[in-house]
């Protein structure tokens, strides 16, 4: 299955916090998306492998994503070397995405920029004829295949952006997605220790944040990215 946008996430939820309104707005736009978590996040203070897997399917039936799979690399131990880029490039192969989200080049959390590194790395060496890959699934030696763009959605820190996507309209499929990840953020019955996310300041952040984004653009919503090569318009009435 060809995708148009692949979005990598380090942790079940990096994707939904970071960049699932633009991914809900181009699926309704008809784009094929699809989603893959380098780690079950088996370290997270809250909840387990386990239920992080039920609740990112949950998730990716909400945004109405086309394919999500979980690499299952070690959570806070992956490493940028040639076996976890051998396999990240498997699946850059096998779904030819035009474009791919990965995380953010500096972060917080030390497997968001690790992560943002190595999908970075692999969808360049993706393009290379001399690197041999066959599918997992059986369907033989690989073709080489680059994405065009490869973009790092924000996350903890405030980075500042190379462009926003205006996702007014798809805050609140947003907010669901996020939310389904119902042991990682706030409730006030939860009796699970406390974490930088579960507070209930966190969750209102995703809103006010997305929104102090639109307020800058002139917008409701908006969602920022940083860029590996110069952003390009064909007109600069396509600016807003």
């Amino acid at each position: 299955m060809k995708l148009d946008i692949l979005a990598f996430g380090s942790h079940p939820d990096d994707v939904e916090l970071g960049c699932s309104g633009t991914l809900a707005k181009e699926i309704s736009k008809g784009k094929k998306v699809g989603i893959i978590d380098l780690t079950r996040g088996e370290l997270g203070t809250r909840g387990t492998a386990e239920t992080r897997d039920v609740e990112s399917e949950e998730a990716a039936k909400i945004l109405g994503v086309s394919v999500r799979l979980n690499m299952e690399f070690a959570d806070g131990f992956f490493v940028n070397d040639k076996w976890h880029q051998i396999e990240l490039i498997k699946m850059i192969r096998r779904y030819q995405p035009e474009i791919v989200f990965c995380n953010a080049v500096d972060d917080r959390h030390i497997d968001h920029a690790k992560g943002s590194q190595l999908v970075s790395d692999a969808c360049f060496l993706s393009g290379l004829l001399k690197v041999d890959t066959k599918d997992d699934d059986g369907d033989g030696w690989q073709d080489p295949w680059r994405p065009k763009q490869v973009y790092h959605y924000i996350q903890w820190k405030n980075l500042k952006p190379d462009f926003v996507v205006d996702v007014t309209g798809f805050m609140d499929k947003k907010m669901d997605a996020v939310l389904a990840y119902k042991t990682q953020f706030y409730d006030p019955n939860s009796e699970e220790p406390e974490t930088l996310i579960s507070s209930k300041n966190f969750t209102d952040s995703v809103r006010y944040r997305a929104r102090d984004m639109g307020r800058l653009v002139g917008t409701e919503y908006a969602e920022g990215f940083t860029a590996e090569r110069y952003p390009a318009v064909d007109s600069v009435f396509d600016l807003i």
